[in-house]
């Protein structure tokens, strides 16, 4: 047989074979609608027995897509506030006087500890009390340090075991305090505040705006850059600032002239400030920007930068 015949075959065949599916799809469906009307005659009971039986088209379920894990990372609440309270009121209480105010705060904290017994002569409460270090030893169980310091300068500084519950609702002494000595001091990397910046338009610009700032003399907002909006401290506290010294991060900052517009600069302005009581150190972090021959400050921050990073 010839090709071509063979092609002409094999499309009128396929045409036929589609035609005999379809057919036999058609019987039995009739089929069924048949057993159906059937069975209604015959009661319910054979009606959910025909429609249980019934072919059925079963269609492929559609792979659904995974749902993504949703974490939820408690976070641990510090109990620094609650030991700082505790031992607060814990080294003013009395064994002799167990039902004193601060006797009954600290028993109702720690209801296992023992109150102290100072002597008579001791010396007297702490003048303040603070949380200085908190670190989380296992799942709930905490250890605070905390310093109290006295009118004489004197500082001693305890650690409080203190149970928390993961949401932070309920808090527990677990037990006595430990005298402890205190954190060491750290080690200070070198200020990224390198460069020198002589007197002139930055130095002018910087003390003019902490002077409007601190003092109330003049308007803040003449100083800032367009779209920066900063309260100046109400009610004043101080009647005059002085710079003492400007450092900058960037090299820009010690030029004669000002830059070109939009050039920014970081700088670290230490000032000396007065009031009816007296003088006062303070340092101020600044971001300045160079708008139309002048410089404008862009953020007010607090702290030291030492890392130079982006502001």
């Amino acid at each position: 047989m010839s090709p071509g015949k063979q092609a002409s075959e094999g499309e009128a065949a396929a045409p036929m074979a589609a035609g005999a599916r379809l057919e036999a799809m058609r019987r039995r469906v009739r089929l069924s609608r048949l057993a159906v009307w059937t069975v209604i005659a015959a009661g319910p009971i054979a009606l959910g027995v025909a429609i249980t039986s019934t072919p059925t088209t079963v269609e492929a379920a559609t792979p659904s897509k995974p749902t993504a894990a949703v974490r939820t990372t408690a976070q641990a609440a510090d109990p620094a506030g609650y030991a700082q309270l505790f031992v607060h009121a814990w080294l003013r209480s009395s064994a002799d006087d167990a039902s004193s105010a601060q006797a009954r705060l600290a028993h109702s904290m720690a209801p296992d500890v023992e109150l102290p017994d100072p002597a008579a002569d001791a010396q007297s409460t702490p003048a303040s009390v603070t949380a200085v270090r908190s670190a989380q030893r296992t799942d709930g169980a905490w250890s605070v340090t905390v310093a109290a310091q006295y009118a004489d300068g004197a500082v001693r500084y305890y650690a409080v075991p203190v149970a928390a519950d993961r949401a932070g609702a309920s808090f527990a002494v677990t037990g006595a305090p430990g005298v402890v000595a205190g954190p060491g001091r750290a080690e200070v990397r070198k200020s990224s505040y390198g460069v020198s910046v002589p007197e002139g338009d930055l130095s002018a610009a910087v003390g003019e705006f902490l002077a409007a700032y601190l003092t109330g003399a003049g308007e803040v907002d003449r100083y800032l850059a367009p779209g920066v909006s900063l309260s100046p401290v109400s009610p004043a506290p101080y009647t005059t600032v002085t710079v003492q010294q400007v450092s900058a991060v960037e090299e820009a900052a010690a030029a004669e002239q000002v830059p070109a517009d939009g050039t920014k600069v970081r700088v670290h302005a230490q000032v000396e400030a007065r009031d009816t009581g007296g003088r006062w150190p303070l340092g101020y972090e600044l971001a300045l920007t160079a708008r139309s021959n002048r410089w404008e400050v862009s953020a007010l921050e607090s702290g030291t930068a030492l890392d130079g990073g982006a502001r």
